[in-house]
């Protein structure tokens, strides 16, 4: 009988171990599994069969812009090459271990096979110690308008824009490779091209990475130029007089006003005070006898900036009614692009609520507002849209290696 109990109890602990035992293995090679591959510190993972032949990237018109190529120095066999630097900002750069921005962050998983149908086929890869292989992304981007507004970008000059060899400009402007260029197509929200300036090289980012080299990379972390920064999607300015399209939007559009309306001379040129401060700027050129005649009507002043006019339609509009235009343009909120944006603003960053006269100047771009070139973008596209408002967007479908199409993705509104 004391056997019998022995023999029992000897039983239990086996099995409780045994439990133990695929209860851990089951949490590592299922639950854990990524993670203790991918990590830098498991040398396996470098293994070409460990290791995914990461997707490619494409522009919409299929001209590649992203590959792994092989490299027998490189962690898992391949390095990333990227066949136009200046899309950096939107592509990002992939090397293991780091940080991932762009394009090649935002849809590792794609990339890297790790979801979707593709997902299953790569598990059956390394069970046959094959190499998994990724999905492929076409962006909305066209090569060819990249190309031209870098180069149209990098030639500007102030010194030789005749807008600033006026009187009223002179002077107001200096030569800079700091800036912003974004164009989308406003009747699908895509985006076509993209400049943040000063960039920086992928290539050499991921090659100097990939060998553990942080020189680089340090270099342009502490840059006070910030080439890391997307400035296009992640920078904010004050809009200026750019932002005037907001608030005729929201005027128009709620009755305040039409374009024919007339403003007499002193409605449209000033004085105009609010809370004891006088609004400067009607920018019709009366002493230099541009504009001689009044009244002028609405779209006068929106053709000739009139910041006079324009703070009147912010406070007659008034506030409720012109933030509510705001947040339907996605000023102040999430404005559901694929990559990471910062949000553009219009009220105080302490939530108390616009006076009079902040409001005012808002409305002709100034007092709080603080925009992104991106959100300028969305502003200008509802008008060139006939009113509807698309998400912005830069994929436009992924396929498998074969390019077979597994999703995509439809503009929408």
């Amino acid at each position: 009988m004391n056997i019998s109990n022995s023999i029992r109890k000897l039983t239990y602990i086996f099995v409780i171990l045994f439990v133990g035992l695929s209860g851990g293995l089951v949490y590592w090679q299922v639950v854990k599994a990524d993670n203790v591959s991918a990590t830098i510190h498991n040398p396996r993972r470098c293994l070409r069969e460990n290791s995914p032949m990461r997707g490619r990237i494409f522009d919409r018109n299929g001209i590649l812009l992203a590959e792994s190529v092989p490299d027998n120095n490189a962690c898992g066999g391949y390095i990333r090459r990227y066949t136009d630097p200046s899309l950096a900002a939107v592509i990002g750069y992939y090397a293991p271990g780091v940080f991932i921005p762009g394009i090649e962050g935002e849809y590792n998983a794609e990339l890297t096979g790790n979801s979707g149908r593709t997902a299953l086929d790569n598990e059956v890869n390394k069970a046959l110690h094959k190499s998994p292989v990724g999905n492929d992304i076409y962006l909305t981007i066209d090569e060819r308008i990249q190309k031209i507004a870098v180069e149209k970008f990098n030639e500007y000059n102030p010194e030789t824009d005749s807008f600033y060899q006026q009187f009223f400009s002179a002077g107001l402007a200096k030569p800079s490779n700091k800036g912003s260029v974004i164009i989308t197509d406003p009747h699908t929200g895509a985006l076509l091209a993209m400049v943040s300036s000063p960039g920086y090289d992928p290539n050499k980012l991921v090659q100097t990475l990939g060998a553990g080299d942080y020189t680089y990379f340090n270099q342009l972390d502490k840059d006070p130029n910030y080439p890391l920064l997307v400035r296009p999607l992640k920078s904010r300015y004050s809009p200026g007089s750019t932002f005037k399209t907001m608030t005729l939007m929201a005027a128009l559009d709620s009755g305040t006003t039409t374009l024919d309306h007339p403003w007499d001379k002193k409605s449209a040129a000033g004085p105009l005070f609010y809370q004891g401060r006088e609004i400067i700027g009607n920018n019709l050129g009366i002493e230099q006898g541009y504009t001689k005649h009044f009244p002028i009507t609405t779209e006068y002043a929106y053709a000739n900036s009139d910041n006079i006019v324009f703070a009147q339609l912010g406070v007659q509009t008034g506030l409720d009614k012109w933030l509510e235009y705001a947040k339907k343009l996605y000023i102040g909120q999430d404005d559901r692009f694929d990559l990471p944006t910062t949000v553009s603003k219009v009220e105080n960053a302490d939530g108390t609520p616009l006076s009079q006269l902040q409001l005012a100047t808002n409305a002709f771009g100034q007092g709080v507002d603080d925009m992104t070139p991106l959100q300028m973008s969305m502003v200008d596209n509802t008008v060139a849209n006939n009113g509807v408002l698309m998400r912005p967007m830069v994929v436009s479908k992924i396929t498998d290696k074969d390019k077979n199409p597994l999703q995509t993705i439809a503009p929408r509104s």
